[in-house]
C-alpha cells in the first residue's frame, strides 16, 4: 500500500515540476487540462492518484507526452532506451511531433550501432530510410537533408 502512495506523490511532484518549468500556474493548468483546481492541487500534493484519462488531460495541458506521465505514474513500463529517451520525452520545449522524430532518429542510430547479430534482420540493400534502419548510411543521409 505504501508503494501506491509513493507513486501518487512521485507523479504529483513530477506534474508540479513540469508545470513550474513551463511557467504555468495551478489555475492555468486546471483550465487547460479541464480538471478542477482543488483536484489538481491534491494530485500535485500526492493526496490523489489520477487515472490514465486525467493524466492524459494534464499532459495535454502541459504540452508533454502522456507516455511520460504514464511511466511516472507506474501505468506504463519505461522503454529500455535509457536516459536520452527519458530526457527527450521530458523536454517541455519540444512538441510531441519533435519528440517522436528525435526518438525515431535516436533509435535508428542505436539499431545501426547494435551488434551484428541484431542487425542481420534488416537487408543491407534496402533504401527505406531511418524508420527501418536500412543500410549503414540511411540515418546519416536523413539527417543531412534538413
Amino acid at each position: 500500500m505504501d508503494k501506491v502512495a509513493d507513486i501518487g506523490r512521485d507523479i504529483g511532484a513530477y506534474i508540479r515540476h513540469q508545470r513550474s518549468s513551463a511557467k504555468i500556474s495551478l489555475r492555468q493548468l486546471s483550465k487547460l487540462a479541464g480538471v478542477s483546481n482543488p483536484y489538481l492541487s491534491q494530485i500535485e500534493r500526492g493526496v490523489r492518484k489520477p487515472s490514465a484519462e486525467i493524466l492524459q488531460q494534464i499532459a495535454k495541458g502541459l504540452r508533454i507526452s502522456a507516455e511520460a506521465l504514464y511511466v511516472q505514474a507506474g501505468i506504463l513500463d519505461l522503454a529500455p532506451a535509457g536516459e536520452v529517451s527519458n530526457a527527450i520525452r521530458a523536454d517541455t520545449e519540444l512538441s510531441e511531433r519533435q519528440k517522436r522524430v528525435l526518438l525515431d532518429v535516436y533509435e535508428s542510430f542505436r539499431r545501426e550501432n547494435a551488434p551484428e547479430s541484431s542487425t542481420e534482420k534488416t537487408s543491407p540493400g534496402t533504401d527505406s530510410g531511418v524508420a527501418t534502419g536500412g543500410g549503414k548510411n540511411a540515418g546519416a543521409a536523413s539527417t543531412n537533408q534538413s
